[in-house]
């Protein structure tokens, strides 16, 4: 049986992320691949909204909202009230997510270098195909191709 996409999705994701993880016990970190966009986001220094995180790290806002949560929760992250608005949080890393970077920044080159290695042993590099799928489902997006697809099978069983 061939199986679904969105099973091949998650078992590749449960792969890589496995890797990962193990990647960052090995060196010694207690932290969870899920937060690198966050990290990427604000290693620069400059504090920001989560809306603003969300944008910079490519993910949505909930993710965003639930991420930033538990680095604060695990002294990775600070927030303050916004300077403007008192009521939106600013964040930004705490010395301790600081004092990791230089350890992840390690990590995240070998896993570069590995995701750039398993591109090569691949007919077509994974990375451009994702990135390709992704463009796609931003201009059709899938549960608009399920509906396309509903409507096509049903006018075909009522044609037969």
């Amino acid at each position: 049986m061939r199986q679904g996409l969105g099973t091949q999705l998650r078992h590749l994701i449960d792969l890589l992320d496995g890797a990962v993880s193990a990647s960052y016990e090995e060196a010694g970190i207690d932290y969870r691949p899920r937060y690198t966009p966050v990290m990427r986001a604000l290693e620069g220094g400059q504090p920001h909204t989560v809306s603003q995180i969300a944008v910079a790290a490519g993910i949505t806002q909930p993710a965003a909202t639930q991420t930033v949560a538990l680095m604060i929760k695990e002294g990775l992250l600070d927030a303050a009230p916004g300077e403007r608005d008192a009521r939106q949080k600013v964040i930004r890393l705490s010395a301790r997510g600081q004092q990791l970077l230089p350890q992840l920044r390690l990590c995240w080159q070998a896993t570069r270098a590995a995701a750039d290695s398993l591109d090569g042993d691949l007919p077509y590099p994974l990375s451009e195909a994702l990135a390709a799928a992704i463009t796609a489902l931003q201009n059709q997006p899938f549960g608009e191709r399920i509906r396309s697809a509903r409507t096509a099978i049903t006018s075909n069983k009522e044609a037969s």
